[in-house]
């Protein structure tokens, strides 16, 4: 586990829309442009190996925005395939809040960031008291019916309640606004109840977009 010294205060970051990073989660990515294995070639030679998940919108003026909270995770596996792309594993660290860009030489993007505020995330394992499993799973299972997808149900319930939340907020097909707000929710319960609310409002024919304003 990293603890606050090992955190940095200026890391890469990858902005990919939809690609949702929680602490003590992990996340399969596959990297192939020039500018994130450029990324990748720098970052394994930190002692920290972290890299900033961050979501991207597009600004009133057109332009590529990221928005201010992200989560880093630290690169615990790679593999190279034959024709040079990465497949790597980010394993969730802590969130944090971009301060301001960085102008430089490389190829990809970097920002100064402040981990304040983000101190649960590099604790233990967190709890949900308040979790009525049963009729969360009952709405789970008719949300992923409607949306054609499979689980493994033995596995979900066999999950703690923070790998379940986690997880199903990091897989289901969300919005990248509705990722947001599931990363940005402060604890491990307004986090369920986030996700709680994008699932109803989904089987009542909603979209996310609409829950969040």
């Amino acid at each position: 586990m990293i603890s606050s010294t090992d955190l940095p205060d200026v890391i890469p970051v990858f902005p990919l829309p939809g690609a949702l990073l929680l602490p003590r989660s992990r996340l399969p990515l596959h990297l192939f442009e020039p500018r994130y294995l450029a990324m990748l070639d720098d970052v394994l030679k930190t002692s920290n190996r972290l890299i900033g998940m961050v979501q991207p919108y597009e600004g009133p003026d057109g332009a590529g925005k990221l928005h201010a909270i992200g989560c880093a995770g630290k690169v615990t596996a790679f593999s190279e395939t034959e024709d040079g792309r990465y497949m790597i594993t980010l394993s969730g660290a802590s969130r944090f809040r971009i301060s301001e860009e960085v102008e430089g030489f490389t190829p990809y993007r970097r920002c100064k960031i402040n981990w304040d505020g983000f101190c649960r995330d590099l604790g233990p394992v967190e709890k949900d008291a308040s979790f009525d499993r049963s009729a969360f799973m009952d709405a789970l299972g008719r949300y992923l019916t409607e949306h054609g997808l499979s689980t493994d149900w033995e596995s979900l319930g066999e999950a703690e309640d923070e790998l379940l939340i986690n997880s199903l907020s990091m897989l289901c097909p969300f919005e990248p606004e509705d990722k947001q707000a599931l990363l940005e929710a402060p604890s491990l319960t307004t986090r369920r109840e986030t996700l709680t609310t994008l699932i109803e409002f989904a089987l009542r024919g909603g979209s996310g977009e609409e829950v969040m304003q």
